[in-house]
């Protein structure tokens, strides 16, 4: 689930937002990949996970929820959910931290 936010009216970097939002920054190390991470337990998984990416003016937060790690070794796809009640409660949430005008 991706959200659209005008960077031209935050009030502060996107990467603080995400950080009172609860999410820690997650370097991949195999793909060098940047990207931000809320775990729901104890364990890494399940986790929300969330990339950022600044196009222009645009600020965009991608979204989605990681149910478990890769079943079998050297596969990298894993049990994800893009959309949905849960990520869609999660967005808002992540919205709340914002007294920003955004689209979708």
């Amino acid at each position: 689930m991706k959200l659209i936010l005008d960077k031209n009216v935050l009030d502060q970097a996107p990467e603080q937002l995400l950080r009172q939002a609860g999410y820690a920054y997650l370097m991949d190390r195999n793909s060098g990949q940047e990207s931000y991470v809320r775990r729901l337990g104890r364990g890494f998984y399940p986790r929300f996970h969330l990339y950022l990416a600044e196009q222009g003016n645009q600020v965009i937060l991608n979204l989605h929820l990681d149910q478990k790690q890769a079943s079998y070794e050297g596969a990298h796809a894993h049990n994800a959910e893009y959309d949905g009640e849960t990520v869609e409660a999660e967005m808002a949430r992540i919205k709340s931290y914002t007294q920003n005008i955004f689209k979708f």
